[in-house]
């Protein structure tokens, strides 16, 4: 089974993460268990194949899940923060603050599925 997807909430956002992927410094990503469950999305499963959406929703990568983690919030290890590639532990910490206070809230002991991945190829 592949799944689509778009990383971000805005188009800048969407454009920055495709190519921390592209460049090899995003390895990782998150999302709120929360969401999962309330879209009755599944979740990642290691050697599941997904495509990453530009905000337009054209193909832009095909990954590869290679680990699939459940954790709160509190409890991400700066490793894992700094494979998403998008700064130092402190500037993740409030970016993932910032986005999911945007998109149904935020709380420091909230469920995460921890995803890392390989880039199999760019489109």
């Amino acid at each position: 089974m592949t799944v689509s997807f778009k990383f971000g909430d805005s188009r800048e956002l969407n454009s920055a993460l495709l190519e921390l992927v592209r460049t090899g410094a995003k390895t990782a990503t998150c999302g709120a268990l929360r969401d999962f469950q309330n879209k009755g999305e599944a979740l990642p499963r290691v050697g599941r194949r997904d495509v990453a959406l530009d905000w337009d929703g054209n193909p832009a990568l095909l990954i590869e899940t290679v680990e699939v983690t459940i954790r709160r919030f509190c409890d991400i290890p700066e490793e894992f923060a700094l494979a998403e590639g998008e700064g130092d532990y402190d500037a993740w910490r409030q970016a993932h603050i910032d986005f999911f206070t945007r998109n149904g809230g935020f709380h420091p002991e909230m469920d995460l599925v921890c995803e890392r991945f390989r880039l199999v190829e760019t489109y």
